[in-house]
């Protein structure tokens, strides 16, 4: 509209006219979608990324069906178009009263409604999962079971992220989103003929365990696998209920390729992942679960997990090490050990829930230069080093073992943690090696601090040490400052001798350890003739959490 004011005279017809609007309704509708078409853009969920089209299109509907009233001649007709436009917008009303509440999957009269199942695998259904929570509600209100018997899906409503009670019991009732495979539904939520989520009892596992416990699996792997009809069952025996936060991923090759749906078909196989708390429990020391099997001819069947459980395997051996390699150098809802140039992060007794979001480690090495280009300006490893307990982790009998490893350059110090947001779960800062730190703590152990505050604070061998016992990780995550005064103010760099001291700020971790339930820092004092050192800890550069002041004269 701007430009349109500053054109030139010759586009003076289309100033503050009709014509302008029109047209200005129809750029807005017509480019953002020639532009998707001819830039490849993404448009998620079919295109509502472009729901602000709705408006031009409406203003050009509205358009030409003025200009088709006013091209007919009489009452009549005017009446019959405006007839026709009312009922279909009538229609559409009462399509979605009538599917209320799940009017978002109202589709027209131009597509099947009636074929079951046809738009639900043919267009995007329900992807927030509001079926799964109007079928908690039915079962939380049938009476048929109690909260803690339920097995289901995480839900992402719109308002808020809700989670439901999982359940390994065999006796669990499953909410699941679209169909499920396995089992009869007690109750299914419904648009048109097509499913939304279901409530279904788990299969009968304990006789499943029955019917294939004294057979030979035809794969054996964490959980052994039986052909059991045109299912598969998993058996593991001994096995902890932790199970149940894993899924399985089978890789299915079929003997004739065109079995295979056409997503499958350019890479010659199937894959398939489940959640094994909607199809397996926990019993008696045992892991039962029941998954449906193909029903193609199958040329081979490869199986996998997420968290591998690694009973005997790197998981296990790596707790062994890290626990005979002693004390951990952190301890937070993880132990933390360093062992054989891996992280090992373990939790004691496990609590499943702890494993599902992910981790952050910050890698701080000795040297800026061994670190890869795009990390120098930092001076750290950071998002490279993110993972996922289940890519990195293991789920056994009592325990959570992740196993993280290390680039091959020396490293000072890490930050690690399990981030929501903005804000940590957790977080521990800690060096790779804390004997030095130990070996200054000794020798200051026996001599009278220069100030005594939260930290002791020592003078040996030209370095300050700060002393803490006891010791928890809380007490080194904030920030220390160390303002040096020298006795003479040009012996400080030249960008410091404005300030009249000079800035020597430290991370904990990159300085000190913490050991034997005790903390010791050592920072290295400039070799200039030093009048009075101030020091401290304080938050995000602003409040002072504590401070000591104190002359040096030397």
């Amino acid at each position: 509209a701007v430009l349109m004011r500053s054109a030139p005279a010759r586009f003076g017809a289309l100033r503050n006219t009709r014509l302008r609007f029109r047209l200005l309704a129809l750029g807005c509708f017509t480019l953002p979608v020639v532009g998707i078409i001819l830039l490849n853009a993404n448009a998620y969920d079919e295109w509502r990324h472009v729901y602000f089209i709705w408006a031009p299109f409406a203003l050009l509907a509205a358009y030409g069906l003025g200009r088709l009233s006013s091209a007919l001649n009489g009452r009549v007709p005017q009446a019959a178009v405006y007839g026709l436009a009312g009922a279909g917008l009538a229609a559409t009303v009462v399509s979605a009263a009538l599917i209320h509440p799940n009017q978002q999957e109202s589709f027209n009269f131009l597509v099947n409604r009636v074929a079951p199942e046809h738009l639900r695998t043919r267009y995007a259904m329900d992807p927030w999962a509001f079926g799964v929570q109007q079928a908690t509600v039915w079962l939380s209100r049938s009476g048929i079971a109690p909260a803690d018997g339920l097995a289901a899906i995480d839900l992402s409503p719109v308002v808020h992220r809700a989670r439901l009670p999982r359940s390994s019991s065999p006796d669990a009732f499953v909410v699941g989103h679209f169909p499920e495979p396995l089992g009869p539904a007690l109750h299914a939520v419904s648009v048109y003929a097509n499913t939304l989520a279901t409530v279904r009892r788990k299969s009968d596992l304990r006789a499943v365990y029955e019917t294939v416990r004294r057979r030979e699996p035809f794969v054996g792997s964490a959980f052994d696998l039986h052909r059991l009809g045109g299912d598969v069952a998993l058996v593991k025996e001994p096995c902890a209920p932790a199970f149940w936060r894993t899924w399985a991923h089978l890789k299915i090759t079929p003997l004739d390729v065109g079995d295979l749906a056409p997503e499958w078909k350019a890479q010659g196989f199937e894959e398939r992942s489940w959640p094994l708390v909607v199809y397996g429990a926990a019993f008696d020391g045992k892991c039962v679960a029941l998954v449906p099997y193909p029903d193609y001819p199958v040329a081979g069947i490869e199986v996998g997990w997420s968290p591998p459980l690694l009973d005997d395997g790197d998981a296990r051996d790596a707790m062994r090490r890290a626990k005979e390699e002693g004390r951990p150098l952190a301890r937070s809802a993880y132990d933390i050990h360093l062992v054989d140039g891996e992280l090992v992060y373990i939790q004691e007794p496990c609590n499943p829930d702890d494993t599902e979001t992910r981790f952050f480690l910050n890698i701080h090495p000795r040297r800026a230069g061994d670190l890869p280009d795009e990390w120098r300006a930092r001076g750290y490893e950071h998002e490279h080093r993110r993972f996922d307990f289940r890519d990195r982790g293991a789920l056994l009998p009592g325990a959570c073992v992740a196993l993280l490893p290390l680039p091959d350059y020396p490293i000072e110090g890490f930050r690690t943690g399990q981030r929501v947001g903005d804000g940590n779960l957790w977080r521990a800062s800690f060096s790779s090696n804390p004997e030095p730190y130990r070996a200054a703590y000794r020798a200051v152990a026996s001599s009278e601090p220069l100030a005594r505050s939260v930290f002791d604070v020592h003078l040996a061998d030209g370095a300050l040490v700060y002393v803490k016992e006891p010791c928890g990780q809380a007490d080194m995550e904030d920030r220390f400052f160390l303002h040096v005064v020298p006795e003479r103010v040009s012996d400080l760099p030249e960008d410091r001798r404005e300030y009249g001291f000079d800035g020597l700020d430290f991370d904990f971790f990159l300085n000190g350890a913490w050991f034997d339930a005790q903390c010791a820092a050592r920072v290295a004092l400039p070799e200039y003739p030093i009048a009075s050192i101030r020091t401290g800890q304080h938050i995000s550069g602003e409040r002072e959490i504590w401070s000591a002041e104190f002359a040096l004269g030397r």
